[in-house]
């Protein structure tokens, strides 16, 4: 799907909720994706190929144009390599790229024991230098150093991060620059004291707006993102972000008084003074709870990666919110995906 269809698409979507145009940000064309899972096919003389799924329909592919131009280069000589090794080619059945703007890591998946295989793994990760991670049922090796690192640019400053396979990771580095200029643009013409997010992963928007803002309380679920999100912090030496391991609904609970956590002990959350909140939700969108906690809040910042729960979030928000600013982010691009980001205020 063309971005020009994408946006035809949203402004019937969102015509209830905005009737201005959109802010528009394109992607590259081409190696956009810094992730990328791959099947392997053996064909009747056991040749051993990449392979792609379009609904059920296995597709051979020699090259994804989409993906990063590391994983590009790296693919045929992985390929080559496994080719010469019966054991590494043995119930093997897929591969996971991850890309940074410097590094990358690869995941072979497996059907068996991989320990029995460790020595040749070690020779693979040595003989290719790649950072290199094995997972069968119950086990994971790993060769070389699991983790990341990440800069992007936001504004002509560096933001450092660090994270693994296992973080959930803005799939479009470029795309994710722009997401986190176009907020932080805004913010800077609007009066903001602290900030309060939901879905912070390892810190990605969080990191760079903290300094927009007196002090920012950002929560996650995941114990890896926190891990990150507190490591994140150190490397980029900033000290006002409170980090907290809490689902959205127990940080309503606790907001609200209904309930003590904890994981809070050291937090008064009467200290703060929330200006803005911020929320990037999977695709399942915004629960009933979550939505009540935000609507209580002056400027809401709504990142959503499914146009379809963001207009159902909107008929609620929009009782007691109007939509200042609406962006569209082409994420993925020639796909029906769609980013997009909504900028609210009180009535």
């Amino acid at each position: 799907m063309l971005f020009d269809e994408k946006i035809a698409l949203a402004r019937d979507i969102f015509k209830d909720f905005w009737q201005e145009d959109f802010e528009l940000f394109a992607s590259p064309l081409e190696h956009f994706r810094t992730r990328a899972e791959l099947s392997f096919y053996r064909d009747e003389k056991g040749e051993l190929f990449y392979a792609m799924f379009e609904g059920k329909k296995k597709i051979i592919t020699h090259k994804i144009a989409f993906a990063d131009k590391k994983i590009c280069a790296f693919m045929p000589k992985l390929l080559a390599y496994l080719a010469k090794s019966d054991k590494l080619k043995e119930k093997l059945f897929g591969v996971e790229f991850l890309a940074t703007k410097e590094e990358l890591s690869a995941t072979l998946l497996y059907h068996k024991n991989i320990e029995d295989i460790s020595k040749n793994l070690q020779s693979l990760s040595k003989e290719l230098k790649i950072k290199l991670i094995a997972r069968s049922k119950g086990k994971k090796l790993v060769f070389g150093r699991e983790n990341l690192r990440q800069s992007l640019n936001i504004q002509g400053k560096e933001i450092l991060y660090e994270f693994n396979n296992d973080c959930f990771i803005q799939p479009n580095t470029a795309i994710n620059e722009k997401m986190i200029e176009w907020v932080s643009g805004i913010l800077h013409t609007q009066k903001r004291s602290d900030l309060l997010e939901l879905y912070c992963g390892y810190g990605n928007f969080t990191l760079a707006l903290a300094g927009l803002f007196s002090k920012v309380l950002a929560t996650e679920l995941s114990k890896s993102n926190i891990h990150f999100a507190l490591k994140n912090c150190t490397l980029n030496k900033i000290s006002n972000i409170n980090f907290v391991r809490l689902s959205s609904e127990e940080l309503s609970l606790a907001i609200k008084k209904e309930r003590e956590f904890f994981r809070l002990k050291d937090i008064c959350l009467d200290d703060f003074n929330f200006s803005h909140i911020l929320v990037d939700p999977p695709r399942s969108g915004l629960d009933k709870s979550v939505i009540d906690l935000i609507k209580k809040y002056e400027n809401i910042i709504y990142i959503s990666c499914n146009p379809i729960t963001l207009k159902e979030n909107l008929k609620e928000l929009s009782l007691t919110h109007r939509v200042q600013n609406f962006a569209l982010f082409d994420q993925f691009v020639h796909t029906p995906h769609l980013e997009c980001g909504v900028i609210l205020k009180k009535l």
